[in-house]
């Protein structure tokens, strides 16, 4: 069975044995489109036969609230890794929705448009997708109601828990740091950083980063000097403690949407160069980490070295290729490292692990240079002569231009797995070196602080091992609908129901309604299966209006490029997808 929706298809199990009453529904503001919109949907059973089929959406607001719980639950939980969604994480988060999901929706509109369900919504989706514990995510979505003032941190405390009550002060406290200081120089930036990693929890430092990223995305409402101002404090305090906590994700962002509001006309002119060597739908970075990898795991003599071969691929962000081209007074052609691949090599396991290791990298090395042309002023070999800190790896540049196409330079490091843990987590960490720590006995001190917060905090909410484990792992949809079932008998009654209703604070016949649309086979109950299709058509939901999001956002940032600089962005397929000003 399919179902159509404009130039959407959703299907159906091909064993429905009849129409389920559908139910397409998700916030106020879909139903608010749909009714201006005024469109029609159909229910397609064959090729031969069509029936109109009358879209059923609950009318009451408890209904409303119920499908905005599972839609975020789902999408928070699906993002999160299993190895920090354990049923008691679940159960936190669920509840706190329960709690958040009434109070959001009865707010007014944020300063910058957006519903406050929606704000608070996009936080939590960048925590989960850095892999935060349940408890971060909680204390994220509470952030957004505790400062509309319709909960206390002791509310938090009594309804959720002690510990997200903890976090949720700290977080706070992270929040006014930047009020230590009265000029926010260089000195005073470096010196707060120190004192934030060394005070503070690290998971609120990472919710208050995650808050800071949202609201940089969304800072078009604000005048044009309090745009500046802001992007200024995060790029002299923010971006760089998010390097030294190792959130590189947040840290390239921010500095990216600081250098756009800062350097409005120096931000669209390397985007514009950027983007011009981008060729057909595949990145550039793309292409070139599947052909390194592929020649490395065909090369024999280092196979008979490794037992594993990782290749990572990324850009330099537009602000650290400015800074660069200020720094060093190059041009852009002489850049060497806007495009970057890692090799990891894991060696075979055996005595002379450190020396085998050494002779896979220098073996790598040799592949490289038989792909692509390399720049001998460009290499480095930190192997045989280690930074002071400890940082062990091959370093070159090479030449990736083809068929008379000029593209950027290519850095390529090349290490040992342990070499690479060593540079990611130990002393010689590059997160903390860009977050201003440069002593390495400093930096160890700090990494052993952030590492036994971090372990504290999961130990929290770990579960005790279980034999149903495995499967509550591989299960991500079905948790939702085990929550909803309290008694565990494996169906959702209208009891059930009627408690999950008046917990979001709304009517128990708000319950009867949701049944009737829910329960294909009218018997009183809903199964998994039903269940599932009520999942399955909220998401679908979602995901239309994500996208209708996501062009909307697209749309803005261009009109507001354009009011900055006059210029707007346009991208032609008839011009190779390069970019036109006008």
């Amino acid at each position: 069975m399919e179902l159509y929706l404009n130039d959407y298809t959703l299907n159906f199990p091909p064993n429905t044995k009849k129409s389920p009453h559908l139910l397409f529904t998700k916030t106020p503001n879909y139903f608010r489109r749909r009714r201006r919109r005024n469109r029609s949907c159909k229910t397609q059973i064959s090729s031969d036969v069509r029936v109109s089929a009358v879209v059923a959406a609950p009318e009451q607001s408890g209904g409303k609230m119920v499908v905005e719980l599972v839609g975020a639950f789902n999408e928070l939980t699906e993002r999160m890794d299993t190895s920090v969604l354990s049923t008691s994480s679940s159960r936190l988060l669920f509840k706190t929705l329960k709690l958040c999901i009434p109070i959001l929706q009865s707010l007014p509109l944020a300063p910058d448009g957006r519903s406050p369900i929606s704000k608070a919504l996009s936080v939590a989706v960048i925590l989960a997708d850095l892999q935060m514990d349940a408890e971060v995510i909680s204390t994220g979505l509470l952030r957004e109601v505790l400062e509309a003032g319709a909960i206390s941190i002791y509310d938090v405390r009594d309804r959720i828990g002690t510990s997200t009550a903890h976090l949720m002060h700290e977080s706070l406290r992270v929040k006014h740091m930047a009020l230590k200081v009265e000029v926010l120089d260089d000195d005073s930036a470096t010196a707060l950083r120190k004192f934030c990693l060394t005070y503070y929890d690290v998971r609120a430092l990472v919710l208050d980063l995650a808050i800071k990223l949202d609201m940089m995305r969304h800072l078009d409402y604000l005048p044009r000097y309090r745009q500046q101002m802001i992007a200024l404090e995060v790029m002299k305090l923010h971006a760089p403690l998010a390097h030294a906590i190792g959130t590189n994700l947040l840290s390239l962002e921010l500095e990216d949407l600081s250098f756009r509001y800062l350097f409005p006309y120096s931000y669209l002119y390397l985007d514009a160069w950027l983007r011009s060597h981008e060729s057909g739908n595949k990145p550039l970075i793309d292409i070139c980490k599947e052909q390194l990898l592929q020649s490395l795991k065909s090369d024999p003599p280092l196979n008979e070295m490794v037992s594993k071969i990782s290749v990572e691929g990324r850009y330099k962000s537009r602000y650290s290729t400015m800074k660069k081209l200020l720094r060093d007074g190059r041009k852009l052609e002489e850049v060497n490292d806007i495009l970057g691949l890692r090799v990891v090599l894991t060696p075979i396991s055996g005595v002379d692990e450190s020396e085998i290791g050494e002779k896979a990298c220098y073996r790598a090395h040799e592949v490289v240079q038989s792909l692509w042309e390399e720049i001998p002023s460009r290499s480095k070999d930190y192997i045989l002569r280690p930074k002071a800190n400890g940082y062990r790896s091959l370093h070159m540049a090479v030449d990736t231009s083809e068929n008379g196409r000029t593209r950027p330079l290519m850095e390529i490091q090349i290490r040992t797995a342990e070499m690479d843990m060593l540079a990611s987590g130990g002393p010689a960490s590059h997160a903390l070196y860009k977050g201003g720590v440069t002593d390495p006995e400093e930096a160890r001190h700090l990494k052993a602080i952030m590492i036994a917060a971090a372990d504290l905090a999961a130990l929290r909410l770990r579960d005790f091992p279980s034999a149903n484990q495995k499967v509550l792992e591989t299960d991500k949809r079905g948790r939702v609908f085990r929550l909803l079932d309290k008694n565990g008998d494996g169906k959702i009654s209208i009891d059930e129901l009627m408690e999950v209703m008046e917990e979001l604070g709304a009517p128990g016949d708000d319950a009867r309604e949701m049944m009737q649309l829910l329960d294909s086979n009218s018997d009183g109950f809903l199964s998994s299966d039903e269940f599932d299709i009520f999942q399955n058509q909220v998401e679908f939901i979602r995901n239309i209006e994500d996208r209708d999001d996501h062009y909307q956002t697209l749309l803005n940032a261009k009109l507001q490029l354009a009011n900055d600089t006059g210029l707007i962005q346009l991208y032609s397929k008839e011009q190779g997808g390069s970019l036109l000003l006008r």
